[in-house]
């Protein structure tokens, strides 16, 4: 099986490279801001921080395919590398410290490409996070200053920490319902958002976390660093990895139930 970690390293250098831009205008008074035709926000430093990743990639890894969410797929091939160059779009522009910069590597295999190395760099906050298949996850300032991660050993919901983004999604896919269930049953609810909860139900800290509606980049890096450290991510119909449009993210031991209440089953 390759070992994927000339790769993870790359991922670093793209990372530093991403983060040195984004800081660059975090905060700027002038920082252009548009709105694209879903309504959603992309900042000047957006475009930046993807050219700049793609095109260290054209020159490292010219045969392998790109896909960004600013710029869309470039090459074709069994390795993709899958980009978000500010996740968290909304806080960046508002000068909220939690965005981070999303790569992953994704591979052609069975049931479709699925990641094999994933990055989540959230500079403003001073955190990274990285997984390579088969080599667990981390965290840490540098691939060679770094802790282990794994995920909670909590089993009942009753002691659970929840995690989740808003209400509005949930609602506006009629399963508004069961997503109050679950918060009136776990232990623990907070609104983190974006990348942040995933990151930290890889770190132990949150114990279950998802979100209704989601593009591929927003959840591949995620993917592989949840079930590095030891977690389940699928997709709220239960579908192992990014693929689904949402996503669902655990320890593992409260997956099932967090499915079922999800999808109104109780």
């Amino acid at each position: 099986m390759p070992d994927y970690l000339d790769d993870l390293r790359l991922a670093h250098v793209l990372a530093d490279a991403a983060d040195a831009a984004s800081m660059g205008r975090f905060k700027a008074l002038d920082l252009k801001v548009e709105t694209k035709p879903d309504m959603t926000p992309v900042s000047e430093a957006d475009k930046a921080a993807e050219e700049l990743i793609r095109g260290q990639l054209q020159r490292a890894r010219p045969r392998d395919a790109i896909l960004g969410e600013e710029y869309g797929v470039e090459g074709t091939g069994p390795r993709r590398w899958v980009i978000d160059p500010i996740d968290g779009t909304k806080n960046y522009v508002r000068g909220v410290p939690v965005w981070a910069t999303l790569i992953s590597l994704m591979e052609a295999g069975e049931g479709g490409y699925q990641p094999v190395v994933g990055v989540v760099s959230a500079p403003a906050l001073g955190r990274r996070w990285w997984a390579a298949k088969g080599h667990g996850a981390f965290t840490g300032r540098s691939l060679s200053s770094a802790s282990r991660l794994h995920v909670s050993r909590v089993s009942r919901l009753s002691d659970a920490s929840f995690a989740y983004s808003s209400l509005s999604g949930w609602e506006e896919q009629g399963r508004l319902n069961g997503f109050l269930d679950l918060t009136r049953t776990v232990w623990r609810t907070r609104g983190y958002g974006d990348f942040w909860p995933y990151m930290m139900v890889a770190e132990g800290s949150v114990d279950l976390c998802a979100e209704p509606e989601l593009s591929l980049w927003d959840m591949a890096a995620n993917a592989i660093i949840v079930t590095e450290a030891g977690g389940s991510f699928t997709g709220l119909d239960g579908r192992p990895g990014p693929h689904s449009g949402n996503a669902a993210a655990s320890n593992g031991l409260l997956h099932d139930t967090l499915l079922d209440y999800l999808n109104d089953r109780y």
